[in-house]
């Protein structure tokens, strides 16, 4: 089970940090991914970790993807700009060994999403 959290209303040029708690025993064994949907368009990926070696990937530079030290990704956001205005989820691909990455087919548990609105 995941929960995202961490969303609001941010200033553009901004920043925020968003963050998942993941109830899963050991996050090791599995991958976490962040997406995010745009008001009227399709989901996208923007971010991964994979949890065998820790390799992350993101999709631009403005983005950053991190783990704490529990069961806590976090997915912090700079420089927002009006455009970055979306629903961010995370979800889990259970699949241990496969290196992460942006295929939302192989993310099978998904949390409820954190609406982030960047406007001045």
């Amino acid at each position: 089970q995941l929960q995202a959290y961490g969303g609001g209303l941010v200033q553009p040029g901004g920043s925020l940090r968003l963050s998942c708690a993941v109830s899963v025993p050991n996050l090791d064994y599995f991958n976490i991914g962040w997406f995010r949907q745009l008001p009227g368009k399709e989901r996208e990926w923007i971010s991964c970790m994979t949890g065998r070696t820790g390799r992350t990937f993101v999709v631009e530079g403005r983005f950053a993807i991190s783990r704490d030290n529990g069961n806590t990704i976090h997915l912090q956001l700079s420089d927002l700009r009006p455009d970055d205005t979306a629903v961010y989820y995370c979800a889990a691909d259970s699949l241990w060994g496969r290196q992460c990455g942006s295929e939302e087919a192989h993310y099978t548990d998904w949390g409820q999403g954190t609406l982030v609105t960047v406007s001045s």
